[in-house]
């Protein structure tokens, strides 16, 4: 059985999602909110997720440079003002 660089992408966000769950999962079994540093932890690994479906499974590799950007970049957009709205309103 070969694995593809889609099995690796696929395996890779699998992971990434776990991750993802189990700091969430720690924070709601202790009763609280995520802190500051899980947040940004979920919130980085919510980027990598999504480069990594628009670049491989949405095709964006092979795609002009302008779409490429304008998808990433309104990706760090809407996740750096999740991350600027979190940490302010929990300070």
């Amino acid at each position: 059985m070969r694995f593809t660089k889609a099995d690796l992408i696929f395996a890779l966000l699998a992971l990434a999602t776990l991750a993802s769950w189990w700091l969430g999962e720690g924070a709601a079994a202790g009763g609280g909110h995520l802190g500051t540093v899980a947040t940004l932890a979920v919130l980085a690994l919510s980027a990598v997720k999504g480069t990594l479906i628009a670049l491989d499974y949405m095709e964006l590799r092979s795609a002009p440079a302008l779409w490429r950007r304008a998808v990433i970049g309104w990706l760090l957009v809407v996740l750096g003002l999740i991350a600027l709205f979190s940490v302010v309103l929990t300070a």
